[in-house]
């Protein structure tokens, strides 16, 4: 006769889990906020029914399960998470006022530590960097929740149908048709689970310095030469976005509060499993937080550049709100 499973059980066999299920409620809601909430909620809605539990399917099945549910009930209520660039086309004048909508749910970059996507991490295989790249989160909002579920469930986690179907409360059948729809749309984005995520290249990491440094140089110049031809700028919650290196410079020499070298830091951090930085703005001899800047490379030019300004993200990434300008130098 075995012993009943205790709550004690539950928490010791289940905490390890959180970073990949945090990684796994982000993909679903294209935010790191929501995603901490619903795991949470998953947990409390496991630990009080864990003496239930009958061990049909393991510890992981079940919690996996128990997200899935809350992603798809949460998204009942709120509609998809967009980045400008999924609201239109690109704004022709960089020197246009921009304008502001925070009312619109935008989509939020997550650290690579709270989605478990370091390399020495023990979840790397389920959390992967590929699987939480921007451009990927973003593509995946464009998908109807259900869509969405089925697609991660069986492309991204390796689910068999059946398990799918029993998740999302559906039948096998239904599950491949939903799962060819899906894959059928995001065929159509760039990039897809299949690409590959590489270490970066010295080439690339060379290329990364000398963007640094036309920032913190206010060398606006040099930008057009870090980013391919047909690079885009976007910046929640601005609703406008860019296109192309000159007009990207015109953009930040217009529109950047920086007027000067020294006016700007970038602090590398990791975001989506893409090179990123905590950007800040000096302001009466202190450099206070300004943006969280995601980007993409293409080779070893620049390709694309996500600017959140959304500030409780730094709190989010363990980043400090100022910094002395004396301990930058």
């Amino acid at each position: 006769m075995t012993d009943k499973p205790t709550n004690e059980d539950f928490l010791q066999q289940a905490d390890p889990m959180r970073r990949e299920l945090l990684a796994h409620c982000y993909r679903m809601m294209g935010s790191v906020h929501d995603a901490e909430d619903l795991v949470q909620e998953t947990y409390l809605r496991a630990w009080r029914a864990y003496e239930g539990f009958e061990g049909r399917s393991s510890l992981r099945t079940w919690l996996y399960r128990i997200a899935t549910t809350a992603c798809l009930t949460a998204l009942d209520s709120r509609g998809r998470r967009p980045l400008p660039t999924g609201l239109g086309a690109p704004s022709t004048e960089a020197s246009a006022p921009l304008v502001q909508d925070n009312e619109v749910p935008w989509l939020e970059p997550v650290p690579d530590t709270l989605a478990g996507a370091g390399a020495d991490d023990p979840a790397a295989i389920v959390t992967s960097r590929e699987s939480i790249r921007l451009a990927l989160i973003a593509a995946l909002q464009h998908l109807p929740p259900r869509q969405r579920a089925v697609l991660i469930l069986r492309d991204v986690l390796k689910w068999k149908a059946a398990e799918v179907a029993e998740a999302v409360g559906t039948s096998t059948a239904a599950v491949n048709s939903i799962l060819q729809r899906a894959r059928a749309q995001l065929n159509e984005v760039s990039p897809s689970l299949d690409d590959p995520v590489e270490p970066l290249t010295q080439e690339q990491r060379d290329q990364l310095d000398r963007y640094v440094a036309a920032f913190e140089n206010y060398d606006i110049d040099s930008l057009v030469h870090l980013f391919t031809k047909d690079a885009v700028w976007e910046m929640p919650p601005f609703v406008g976005w860019y296109q192309g290196p000159e007009t990207i410079a015109e953009l930040t020499r217009t529109q950047c509060p920086a007027e000067r070298a020294g006016d700007l830091k970038l602090v590398p951090i990791a975001a989506n499993g893409q090179p990123s930085f905590a950007v800040y703005h000096l302001d009466q001899g202190v450099y206070r937080q300004f943006a969280i800047m995601v980007l993409t490379l293409s080779g070893a030019a620049i390709s694309h550049v996500g600017m959140f300004f959304e500030l409780s993200l730094f709190k989010t990434f363990d980043l400090p709100e100022t910094l002395e300008a004396s301990a930058t130098k």
